[in-house]
């Protein structure tokens, strides 16, 4: 049998696989770019006449790599924390990409003044469709992952049948090109026990993990226990120590951890945070900077449309051009959100008694499309989505978002569940994933939050532009808000 330092050093080299596969082929193929980019600068007859040989270094083919490497690593393109996600994290990739390139450009105008331009963007382009490319190819080739391990998967056990080893196990079906297979599950429950979870069986109880170990040749052992079962962690780890299996365990915080957990380290001590921002360092960077470039751009070219709306609601009917309501922003941090006047004005008095509970509990906002409230010109407003266009001034001061979970009325706030607040862990925006997937028409409140939720959970630049292109799309179909 194998010393149980000897077998975590072969897993260890296993496991690495698939990372060394990735950084090779993503490499090769940005070499293969550069190699066309190169063939199609000189075939194709764009640009300045080459009457002479191209400027072409061989040192390129060194240099590149370099940049490559050193700017994906940089970036943590190759990070275990998203091993499961590889083939998903395009905008990863395409931020990594970016940025060598860039570095590339600048070497090169040090370095290799004669590089032509054309060839350069002919690469880009060229790295951006093959690195994406075969990241899209991979999942759809039936069979791969098994191709490429073999008997090496590695087989892992998973103690305790709840909710936290349950979403182990759902995540581990759910993402094939790894090296894991699920042998099944081992629980203390009399009625888990000779039945099946989430399709796998529940081989045992806890005091037959030794045995199951040998049996069933695993290489990894989970520990998802409730905390009413971690008393007998210390023992069950040492019966252990004779198998060549690693031991992990999953800390039973799945209550506490409602959106993104972080792990660190203090001197040795680790750290789990229970509570974190949502968006933080870099992506709150670029998120804020788009943000400010696009509704600055957008407020200039769209003045003279918001000039004739604020011009035809005067006409329309007595009171001010625009509306100012308090609003909960990102952490619960109230703020004026601006909007154009759809209403007759004083008609906030009446919004108290819309103001209700759901069934289950849930605040819910009673608006209806026959709201005597609503104003001709603002029934026109909203059914087009004009009049959140001063809530570009919110975003432009940083107190909105364009997109992110709409901000909420404190009225509202006061009646949310705990559960319910973590909305607020983002900047609150103009549109939001709820919006594009049912826009106003959709009154569930709770499946209102769970979209708010999802989006927080699976915050990237490029879904922001997903919802951003929705958005302009349901406006465009006249799917506004009544």
């Amino acid at each position: 049998m194998a010393q149980p330092n000897e077998a975590k050093l072969i897993v260890f080299k296993r496991s690495s696989l698939i990372y060394l596969l990735f950084f090779s082929i993503d490499i090769s193929l940005t070499l293969l770019a550069l190699r066309l980019a190169k063939s199609l600068r000189e075939i194709i007859p764009v640009g300045v006449y080459l009457d002479e040989p191209l400027q072409f270094s061989p040192w390129l083919y060194v240099i590149v790599p370099i940049i490559w490497i050193v700017v994906f690593t940089a970036l943590k393109v190759y990070s275990p924390a998203r091993a499961l996600r590889y083939t998903e994290d395009l905008p990863s990739v395409w931020g990594a990409i970016t940025g060598a390139s860039l570095i590339f450009a600048g070497s090169a105008y040090l370095l290799f003044r004669e590089l032509s331009r054309f060839l350069f963007f002919y690469f880009f382009v060229l790295d951006i469709i093959f690195l994406s490319g075969w990241r899209w190819l991979l999942p759809r080739l039936p069979g791969l992952a098994q191709r490429l391990y073999g008997a090496n998967r590695r087989r892992v056990l998973i103690v305790g049948a709840g909710a936290a080893g349950q979403a182990l196990g759902r995540a581990i079906a759910e993402h094939p090109a790894t090296d894991l297979t699920l042998v099944g599950f081992a629980d203390n429950d009399p009625d888990q026990q000779e039945h099946s979870c989430l399709g796998y069986p529940v081989l045992g109880a806890l005091s037959d993990l030794p045995y199951l170990a040998q049996e069933y040749h695993l290489q990894e052992i989970i520990f998802a226990l409730p905390p009413a079962q971690q008393s007998a962690l210390r023992s069950l780890v040492m019966a252990l120590q004779t198998t060549p299996a690693n031991l992990r365990m999953i800390p039973d915080i799945f209550d506490l951890v409602f959106l993104r957990a972080s792990v660190e380290e203090f001197d040795g001590i680790p750290l789990i945070g229970l509570r974190e921002p949502a968006i933080i360092g870099l992506d709150r960077l670029v998120k804020r900077l788009f943000d400010l470039v696009i509704s600055a751009l957008l407020l200039i070219v769209l003045a003279p449309l918001m000039i004739g709306v604020a011009a035809l609601i005067k006409l329309d009917s007595p009171g001010p051009v625009f509306f100012r309501q308090r609003r909960a922003g990102e952490g619960g941090r109230l703020f004026w959100m601006v909007k154009f006047r759809s209403m007759v004005d004083g008609a906030e008095q009446e919004e108290i008694r819309l103001l209700q509970k759901t069934a289950e509990g849930l605040p819910l906002f009673a608006k209806t499309p026959q709201d005597s409230r609503i104003t001709g010109m603002g029934r026109f407003l909203r059914r087009i989505s004009l009049d959140e266009l001063p809530q570009l001034f919110n975003v432009l001061k940083g107190e909105m978002s364009l997109v992110g979970p709409r901000p909420e009325l404190p009225g509202l706030v006061e009646m949310y569940e705990p559960w319910q607040r973590n909305r607020f862990a983002v900047p609150q925006g103009m549109t939001g994933w709820w919006q594009v997937n049912g826009r106003m028409k959709r009154a569930d409140s709770r499946q209102r939050i769970e979209d708010d939720l999802f989006y927080i959970r699976n915050y990237s630049l490029w879904l922001d532009l997903r919802i951003l292109w929705k958005t302009v799309q349901a406006v465009i179909h006249g799917e506004g808000a009544y």
